[in-house]
């Protein structure tokens, strides 16, 4: 159990764990997702930390079919600009591996913006926690346990 499972475990919401194969050689997880358990690349979701101006730290979590635009989440995080977090810092602040970033269950719960596009499908897939490890749950159900909010950051 990953604390992202366990959190959606004692929410009691409805979820499905979906495990594959983690090849170490891959070039993008998100990419390696899509190929392994066959899912539209627009329902996998990638979870990326940024630093914003502020020196605050906060989650993105946008498709793997696209790119995180850094104008869109400073305006989101209502900082003048945005960048990518420093890999040590994330995997220190969240108590994840990159490539096994979670929104759910970070060691410190950061803000968290959620592409408007996740709202376009009944389900997304978003890490589980691990390489290797996918859970599928509602949009809603994320923002309500990541306290997150949605706008265009893709």
């Amino acid at each position: 159990m990953t604390p992202c499972i366990n959190i959606a475990k004692k929410a009691n919401i409805t979820y499905t764990i979906h495990e594959y194969h983690h090849d170490p050689s891959a070039k993008s997880y998100g990419d390696e997702v899509v190929e392994k358990l066959g899912i539209p690349a627009s329902k996998v979701f990638k979870t990326l930390v940024v630093k914003t101006s502020n020196d605050d730290l906060a989650v993105a979590v946008v498709p793997v079919s696209t790119r995180l635009n850094m104008k869109l989440i400073a305006k989101a995080t209502k900082s003048k600009k945005a960048c990518m977090a420093e890999a040590t810092e994330v995997e220190r602040t969240t108590g994840y591996i990159l490539g096994g970033v979670s929104p759910l269950g970070q060691k410190k719960k950061l803000k968290t913006i959620i592409d408007i596009s996740a709202r376009d499908y009944p389900t997304i897939f978003i890490s589980a926690g691990r390489r290797g490890l996918e859970i599928e749950l509602t949009p809603q159900d994320l923002a309500r346990l990541t306290q997150g909010i949605f706008a265009q950051v893709s």
